[in-house]
C-alpha cells in the first residue's frame, strides 16, 4: 500500500500542475493515469498539434507542453535512478506517477482518509484525493472481438520511447483501423529510424479501401502500399484464433514468451461473403480513444450531467477531502480551458494544505524570494 498526503487521478496537463502545487505547498503527492503515458488528453487526442492559448507560451503542441510540465514537476514526481532523465522525456512512469492504471474504487477510512485501489492491484492511502480526469478516462475503442480480450499481443499504443525495441520488431505486425490514428502509426513504424525496429512485415487492416485521414498522411501510406512496403488487407474482423504458449520460450518471429494467452490470426469478413484468416504476430488496434467516467459515477460524488460538481472556492466535490480540477468537473460559468484548469488546480492544492495542515503557517509564498520554495524546488 502507498501512503501519501494526496492522490492524483489523472496526468493530464491539469493533473501534472496539480502535483506540482501540492509539492509546492509541502505534501506528498502520487499521480495515477490509465493511459500509458502523461498527458491526458493532449497526448492521447492532438500530441502534434499546436496550442496557442498556454499564458506565456506563445505556441506549443501537446507533448511539448506534457514534457515541460513533467519538468516542472519533477521535483515531487523524480525519476528513479534506473530510470534516468529520460524517463520524463518519454513520458513515463517516475517513482510517484503510476500509468496504465484505471482507479476502481474509491473508499473512506475510519481517519477520514481515502483508500484508492487500481484495476491492476495497486492500493493508496490518501489522506485526500484530487480527480482531474478530464472528461473521464480515455480508454482505447476495440474491435468487437471477444477473443482479444487479455492477449498478450493485442496493443492499442506506441512506444513512447524510441531508443527501446517494440515488442513488434523482426515480426508481423498488423495495424487495426482508417483513421488518422492508424494511418500515422503504419507510417511511423514503417519509418522507424532504426530499422531492427521495424516489423518484419506490416499490413493495414480496414473494413474498406476508404480512409479518413488529412490527406497528405493518406497519400503517404498509399505510396507505402504501392511500394509493397505495407500490405493492405480489407475485411470486418469475427473472430480471432487464440494461443496457450505455457513453455516460456523465448520470443521469436512465431513464438511469445509468458504463459498468457496470444492471438495466432483474426478471420475476415471480405465484401465477398467470405471468411479468411489473417495469420499475425501483434495487433495494433488504433481505432482511437473514447472518454468513459467509469467507476467514477459510483463514488457517491454529487454529479451533474456526468461532470463533478464543486464548490468555486475550494473546487472540493460532495465527499470530505475530495476534490475535481479540470474538464471533470462543473460550476456556474465553468469554461473548460487549459487555464481555467491551472486556476482550479492551485485554489485546490492550497485549500488542502490549509485543511491537512491546520497548524502550519498558512503565509503566501513567492517562489522568487521564499527560501522554503527554492528548498522544496532543489533551487
Amino acid at each position: 500500500m502507498i501512503h501519501t498526503d494526496a492522490l492524483v487521478i489523472g496526468a493530464g496537463p491539469v493533473g501534472l500542475f496539480q502535483a506540482f502545487q501540492l509539492g509546492l505547498l509541502g505534501l506528498s503527492v502520487e499521480v495515477v493515469d490509465a493511459l500509458p503515458f502523461a498527458g491526458g488528453q493532449c497526448m492521447a487526442l492532438y500530441p502534434d498539434k499546436p496550442i496557442y492559448d498556454v499564458p506565456g507560451v506563445p505556441v506549443c503542441t501537446g507533448r511539448e507542453l506534457t514534457r515541460s510540465l513533467l519538468q516542472q514537476a519533477a521535483p515531487f514526481l523524480p525519476p528513479s535512478e534506473a530510470q534516468g532523465p529520460r524517463a520524463h522525456q518519454h513520458l513515463q512512469h517516475t517513482q510517484h506517477l503510476h500509468l496504465g492504471q484505471l482507479v476502481q474504487s474509491l473508499a473512506a477510512t475510519a481517519d477520514g482518509a481515502w483508500t484508492v485501489t487500481t484495476d491492476r492491484g495497486l492500493v493508496f492511502q490518501a489522506q485526500s484525493v484530487l480527480i482531474a480526469a478530464g472528461a473521464g478516462a480515455f480508454l482505447p475503442r476495440g474491435l468487437g472481438v471477444a477473443e482479444l480480450d487479455g492477449a498478450i499481443n493485442v496493443h492499442h499504443h506506441l512506444t513512447e520511447d524510441d531508443s527501446v525495441a517494440p515488442p513488434w520488431a523482426g515480426q508481423h505486425l498488423v495495424v487495426a483501423g482508417g483513421g488518422e490514428e492508424a494511418l500515422s502509426a503504419v507510417l511511423a513504424i514503417a519509418q522507424a529510424a532504426q530499422p531492427a525496429h521495424r516489423p518484419s512485415r506490416l499490413t493495414l487492416l480496414h473494413r474498406r479501401d476508404v480512409f479518413q485521414a488529412d490527406a497528405a498522411l493518406e497519400a503517404a501510406v498509399r505510396e507505402l502500399i504501392h511500394q509493397g512496403s505495407v500490405q493492405l488487407e480489407i475485411g470486418l474482423p469475427q473472430s480471432a484464433e487464440r494461443h496457450s504458449n505455457t513453455d516460456n520460450t523465448p520470443d521469436s518471429s512465431n513464438d511469445r514468451k509468458g504463459d498468457s494467452d496470444a492471438v495466432q490470426a483474426l478471420s475476415l469478413l471480405g465484401a465477398d461473403g467470405q471468411t479468411r484468416s489473417l495469420p499475425l504476430d501483434h495487433l495494433l488496434v488504433r481505432l482511437g480513444l473514447s472518454p468513459k467516467l467509469g467507476p467514477l459515477s459510483t463514488w457517491g460524488m454529487a454529479l451533474e450531467r456526468k461532470q463533478v460538481s464543486v464548490s468555486t472556492a475550494t473546487f472540493a466535490t460532495s465527499l470530505p477531502r475530495v476534490h475535481a480540477v479540470g474538464d471533470i468537473n462543473t460550476y456556474p460559468g465553468k469554461k473548460r480551458l487549459l487555464l481555467c484548469g491551472f486556476h482550479e488546480a492551485t485554489l485546490a492544492a492550497h485549500a488542502l494544505a490549509v485543511e491537512l495542515r491546520p497548524d502550519a503557517p498558512s503565509h503566501l509564498l513567492y517562489t522568487t524570494t521564499s527560501p522554503v520554495l527554492h528548498q522544496r524546488l532543489g533551487v
